[in-house]
């Protein structure tokens, strides 16, 4: 989730587009670049681009160097990065410039196809510069405009690139012979034009241009759109006209940045459809599932015979999701542990040994140190991770990168979805490896993760439910999560995030256990959230835990019921009963647990925490045991 802005106007490029790009920052800070386009006093067009790796103050550093007098421009291209392909470094930040220097390129996303494209390029004698996707259409842009058919036609050009891209994206263009336009594209990833007078914006979001206009205009799914100082036209790929949703924003900066939501968390939860679908991504072609950067070959993934998941706090709880799925589709075993504890208890460990460890950040300092155990023992080690080139993932034999983006709210949501994904993509890899699943049963499987991202979308979109709920619980003392299968591990996410936001006791439990001492805690108006899993799938995990909501109920607890649509055996014993879309049974935690997220923000305001991006005593990243 790179953060991207442009701008055409009359005014000098260079200061507008820092500050665009600090605004935007929040979305990526793996490295930062800034392209400009104009023309000198003897009327010659250049492009200039300037870059540097890490946050924003190196690329001000960089330009001090440089020195700022030299950059000037009325056009500009800028980008904040949140590394995917390749790794933060000088060479792999934004923009990227053509061979003849004429071109330059920022870009949101993935290139699903950049392997072909590039193997095409080095065929022609390009040498490319960088390890990234991004590159090989600033090339591909000049090839076809030096060239061919579309040659000197710029809007054509990009047409014709724009037509070759695969995958999830957002990219600009900017070309040294057209000094006054940027020729933009989005596929699935958000691009927003801002109007104003005698110059036009570009950004991920609003917050690039709030501060200079507030008529914007959103983008449709697959629109091309041309800026210049004075005008905008939308088009569709292939070259129609095509209408934008026009808009006038009424928030201030600080809410721009947030997306219009009051806080970052509530943004990133309204993200996670994006998160799943962009941590799909590029791992499943022609029938099969493809791994990111790896040393572990398919006889290494065939040779396991046991998974050790090692993780901390929510990354625990996506662990035991992978568990669940590992064991089911693959048919070995899979131990699930905490971080912190895992070296000191003398795990048995071999070469035959998978170390699973999950880490949004990569520096978990409890499950680097197990990493670092693991590794000395002969285990093998695949990282799943949202911070690409951090020092979990460096340390480890193979990484899946989640592509969340950056999280700015402490307690985890998009980033816990996202890992659950990753997860599952490794259990379906190890499938694949094994044989234990039929190439078409994998294909069916993966058909239903797509699913998912829509069906997120539909959880989101009745979150006032949840709202009016918990306006009638108010400010409670204590909460109880109860779930079966693959619910137990949403129920202990479930009471997690309660605790983190609201400051008060919330415990999960396996449905099946509250005979054996729990029960005694229920009493006279307890909430207890109850997930309950599909009637679709294990038949006497669905009556059973009838049979648990029953038992709460005739002790006066107050049920909140999560529950599959069409599923009326629940209704009778839901004091408030909250509906998520029929999925198969291991995909139903990555819907079940977004209304548990809404439900710990809304009760910790109720309890009087309005600031849920920061609860007290906790850190984003642990980076000490």
């Amino acid at each position: 989730m790179c953060g991207i802005v442009g701008y055409v106007g009359g005014r000098q490029a260079l200061d507008l587009a820092v500050d665009a790009l600090r605004r935007m920052e929040y979305r990526g800070y793996d490295s930062a670049g800034i392209a400009l386009v104009g023309t000198d006093e003897n009327g010659e067009s250049f492009l200039k681009a300037v870059k540097r790796t890490g946050k924003l103050a190196n690329l001000e550093d960089k330009i001090a160097e440089v020195g700022a007098e030299t950059l000037t421009g009325s056009t500009a291209i800028g980008h904040t990065r949140w590394a995917t392909h390749g790794r933060p470094t000088d060479e792999n930040a934004h923009p990227h410039v053509s061979f003849d220097n004429k071109v330059a390129v920022v870009h949101n996303g993935i290139i699903e196809n950049f392997a072909p494209l590039r193997a095409e390029l080095e065929a022609e004698g390009i040498t490319l510069q960088s390890d990234t996707d991004t590159e090989v259409a600033t090339h591909l842009l000049a090839l076809a405009y030096n060239d061919g058919d579309t040659a000197g036609d710029f809007r054509a050009s990009a047409l014709k690139v724009l037509n070759r891209l695969e995958g999830a994206f957002t990219v600009l263009f900017t070309h040294a012979d057209h000094p006054d336009q940027i020729i933009a594209a989005r596929r699935s990833t958000p691009l927003i034009v801002g109007v104003g007078e005698g110059e036009m914006f570009l950004g991920s979001d609003v917050a690039a241009f709030i501060e200079h206009t507030k008529n914007a205009v959103e983008l449709g799914q697959d629109n091309v759109v041309i800026i210049t100082r004075d005008d905008y036209e939308i088009l569709n790929f292939d070259g129609t006209a095509a209408e934008g949703r026009p808009f006038t924003i009424d928030w201030d900066l600080e809410a721009a940045e947030k997306g219009g939501f009051d806080s970052f968390m509530m943004k990133e939860i309204h993200e996670q459809p994006a998160a799943v679908r962009d941590t799909l991504a590029g791992h499943f072609e022609d029938g099969r599932v493809i791994l990111d950067e790896s040393n572990l070959s398919q006889s290494d993934l065939k040779s396991f015979n046991q998974v050790f998941v090692v993780a901390c706090g929510s990354a625990y709880h996506s662990g035991l999701l992978a568990k669940y799925a590992i064991e089911h589709w693959v048919r070995i075993p899979v131990q699930i542990e905490v971080a912190s504890e895992f070296r000191y208890r003398d795990p048995v460990l071999d070469e035959r040994t998978l170390v699973l460890a999950i880490s949004q950040s990569g520096e978990t300092a409890d499950t680097l140190e197990a990493v670092r155990h693991a590794k000395s023992q002969g285990a093998k080690v695949l990282a799943v991770c949202n911070t690409n080139g951090s020092q979990i993932p460096r340390e480890s034999d193979a990484v899946l990168y989640t592509h969340a983006g950056p999280e700015i709210g402490v307690a985890s949501t998009k980033a816990f979805l996202a890992q659950v994904v990753a997860n599952y993509i490794v259990g379906l890899a190890l499938a694949q490896a094994k044989g234990t699943k039929y190439p078409d049963e994998i294909s069916d499987i993966w058909a239903s993760l797509e699913e998912i991202p829509g069906k997120v979308e539909e959880v989101l979109a009745s979150q006032e439910e949840v709202g009016k709920l918990t306006s009638a619980l108010g400010a409670v003392p204590t909460m109880l999560f109860l779930g079966r299968g693959v619910g137990f591990p949403v129920a202990l996410e479930g009471a997690l995030k309660l605790k983190e936001l609201a400051y008060i006791h919330a415990e999960g439990f396996a449905a099946g256990e509250l005979k054996h001492g729990p029960i005694a805690l229920i009493e006279d108006g307890l909430p207890v959230v109850v997930v309950v899993p599909s009637p679709h799938g294990v038949k006497q995990l669905h009556s059973k835990i009838v049979s648990n909501i029953q038992e709460i109920r005739a002790r006066g607890a107050k049920t909140i019921v999560i529950a599959e649509e069409g599923d009326t055996a629940v209704e009778p014993y839901a004091n408030w009963l909250i509906r998520i879309p029929a999925t198969p049974s291991i995909m139903q935690p990555l819907l079940a647990t977004v209304p548990l997220q809404f439900l710990a923000a809304d009760i910790a305001r109720e309890c009087g925490n309005e600031d849920i991006d920061k609860p007290r005593n906790l850190a984003k990243s642990v980076t000490v045991e």
